[in-house]
């Protein structure tokens, strides 16, 4: 018991101290940091961003973050940048550099380097004092206390107030270039997030059959039309093709429940009226919403006021949505 108590007080230590450090890098955000979201609006080419251990690793997230939400970016590794990989940042790109004490021997070589190209400089630091500061032309501020390490060296607390102040800057850029959902559908066309945002229920029709019915159809022929196309339900259509109401194999149960005399039933008897329904131009993930606003498995999807097919909740898994 005394073990489990001392590992979550860590924990919880542990969590504490970068939530802590994240808050109080919110309250040193200046001109500089506003400076360089205006820059690299304004900026033609891509935003290089380099560091060195774990740097680099966060490098590479931020990277990855900027691309999926409208701002071109690519990594280099310091290191192989004074090797040769320098010829990657072109005259109107911005070189951000992430470090924690700013005066690492890799960033000190290459950021003569890199000013000499005639491009901007950015520090995203933890050391104000530091050489990459002191050469920089919009300084980033992630200053700390400490380390969540007990022993005060173990890079946590600072990469991650970096990694946070890396995110703040891609969203301010997200949202000065009025970045859209559609828009990060477009870099993000694959799996189940990408689905989320492009896929439509029109798009899921083909995977089911259609069954309907007229008014007047009889309780025999409801029947074999909900059993051959294996949904469950059938929609019932008036003369003129537009959608009048659904029958489900559950109303078919109620209705035995109530009366035997089937003889003379009709679809009109049995349906019920208005169902629930959803435009094919509709995203799946309103469909999604609205079978769990009502609990139901199942919506009648229309073009217009004609039926065009049903969407299943099974469509939905097997899509990744749900």
């Amino acid at each position: 018991m005394k073990l489990t108590k001392k590992i979550r007080n860590t924990a919880v230590r542990v969590l504490l101290n970068e939530s802590e450090a994240i808050t109080k890098i919110s309250t040193l955000l200046n001109e500089d940091f506003e400076n360089c979201v205006y820059h690299l609006l304004q900026s033609k080419g891509r935003l290089v961003i380099t560091g060195v251990g774990k740097s680099a690793w966060i490098a590479n997230k931020l990277v990855a973050t900027l691309n999926s939400t409208g701002t071109p970016a690519l990594f280099m590794h310091a290191a192989d940048a004074i090797h040769g990989d320098l010829g990657m940042v072109q005259q109107d790109d911005t070189v951000l550099f992430i470090s924690k004490s700013g005066n690492t021997a890799e960033i000190k070589v290459l950021i003569p380097l890199v000013k000499q190209l005639g491009v901007k400089v950015v520090a995203l630091v933890s050391n104000r004092q530091s050489f990459l500061a002191e050469h920089a032309h919009f300084v980033l501020n992630a200053t700390i206390n400490e380390e969540a390490c007990p022993h005060n060296l173990t890079p946590t607390t600072s990469t991650t107030v970096h990694m946070a102040l890396g995110d703040a800057l891609a969203i301010c850029l997200l949202e000065a270039r009025g970045f859209t959902s559609s828009d990060f559908a477009r870099f993000h066309p694959g799996g189940s997030l990408g689905k989320q945002l492009y896929l439509k229920v029109g798009d899921l029709l083909s995977n089911n059959q259609l069954p309907t019915v007229k008014e007047n159809a009889s309780l025999a022929a409801v029947i074999v039309e909900i059993s051959s196309k294996r949904l469950g339900a059938t929609a019932v259509l008036d003369e003129s093709g537009d959608l009048k109401g659904i029958i489900t194999d559950g109303d078919l149960r109620r209705m035995l429940q109530k009366t035997l005399a089937i003889q003379e039933l009709q679809a009109k008897d049995i349906m019920t009226l208005n169902p629930k329904s959803i435009a094919v131009e509709d995203y799946a993930t309103a469909a999604f919403s609205l079978m769990k606003m009502h609990n139901i498995t199942q919506l009648v999807a229309l073009d217009g006021k004609k039926i065009a097919g049903f969407v299943h909740i099974h469509d939905l898994m097997k899509e990744g949505i749900v």
